[in-house]
């Protein structure tokens, strides 16, 4: 029992120093911010306001990678968007799809719907109106993420245009109906964006949420 006990030791030991260095090096766990409707809506549907997610370090991001981001505009914000163009890129935003240097990104097959908070209605206390939308899996760089599909009802976000600068990137959302991304801020300097979401821990609901627990994010 004693030679057990003592393997049980020194394993949780070893796996604590591998955590430890991970967590100094490559690897930080992060809560996603909860009372920012407009950042909130706009992950979804791949990540919610109070999800608990690990960001990578170990390497640059890149193409149709999800990175977590200063928002240049606003000390002390994050957002956290996909990166669909780079440097000297050219890239088009509608509410047809988006295209860079003239290439539209291919989609596959359709996802489960989900519901979302219309940001526009959130005011103080009102938690704002559920809003219902269609998902489809997008194909950007070699990733494959679910992408949340315009609600026909609902009026349509602006279009945008821009050459991405030296050093920067263009970051769109995931939610292209409720997006929070370089159409309102601008392309965002590469050197800030160094960290790349890649895993959700627990969703805001608890572990107990088994579909949005341990899940990888694409």
């Amino acid at each position: 029992m004693a030679k057990v006990l003592r393997l049980v030791a020194w394993t949780l030991v070893v796996v604590g120093v591998i955590v430890g260095l991970a967590r100094l090096t490559v690897i930080r766990w992060w809560r996603v911010p909860l009372g920012d409707p407009y950042l909130e809506s706009s992950l979804a549907p791949s990540l919610r306001g109070g999800d608990w997610v690990l960001l990578w370090r170990g390497s640059a991001a890149s193409e149709g990678n999800l990175v977590l981001c200063p928002e240049p505009k606003a000390p002390g914000r994050y957002v956290i968007g996909r990166i669909l163009a780079e440097s000297k890129d050219h890239i088009r935003v509608t509410s047809d799809g988006v295209q860079v240097n003239n290439r539209s990104f291919e989609t596959e097959s359709s996802c489960d719907g989900f519901e979302v908070k219309d940001p526009n209605t959130v005011r103080g206390s009102d938690p704002g109106v559920d809003v219902r939308q269609g998902c489809r899996r997008e194909v950007v760089g070699n990733q494959t993420h679910l992408r949340g599909e315009l609600n026909p009802n609902l009026p349509k976000p602006s279009d945008a245009e821009a050459d991405v600068p030296m050093g920067s990137v263009y970051l769109i959302s995931d939610n292209r109906q409720f997006p929070w991304d370089s159409r309102e801020f601008g392309p965002v300097e590469r050197t800030t964006c160094a960290e790349t979401v890649f895993f959700r821990l627990v969703s805001k609901d608890g572990f107990f949420d088994v579909a949005n627990r341990l899940t990888v994010i694409r």
